[in-house]
């Protein structure tokens, strides 16, 4: 069973940066996809990052330029630069199986930027 652990989340001023960081354990199968979403306060769970363990990026519109995902097999991290107010969300890290679509969440972190 896949569990994911984040961290990194916190305030800062608008146009600072922070980098979360997510550490998958359990069995992870090897074709997948790790990234992170975003939820603020009345608003639906949005893609913010995703990578696929080919190394295939995708990233929403909103936060092209600014955030940077990386990864290995066990681990993704965003690194959210020129942040702006309309960051502030709960970022939750995923994990999800290529061939069954079958994923898990974790727990979220939040982010509140400040202007």
């Amino acid at each position: 069973q896949v569990q994911l652990v984040e961290s990194g989340g916190g305030l800062v001023q608008a146009g600072g940066s922070l980098r979360l960081s997510c550490i998958a354990s359990g069995y992870l199968f090897e074709y997948n996809v790790m990234g992170w979403y975003r939820q603020a306060p009345g608003n639906q769970r949005e893609l913010v990052a995703s990578m696929t363990s080919g190394g295939l990026t995708n990233y929403a519109d909103a936060v092209k330029g600014r955030f940077t995902i990386s990864r290995d097999d066990r681990s993704v991290h965003l690194q959210m630069d020129n942040l702006a107010p309309e960051d502030t969300a709960v970022y939750y890290c995923s994990w999800t199986r290529v061939d069954t679509g079958v994923g898990v969440w974790g727990q979220g972190t939040p982010v509140t930027v400040s202007s």
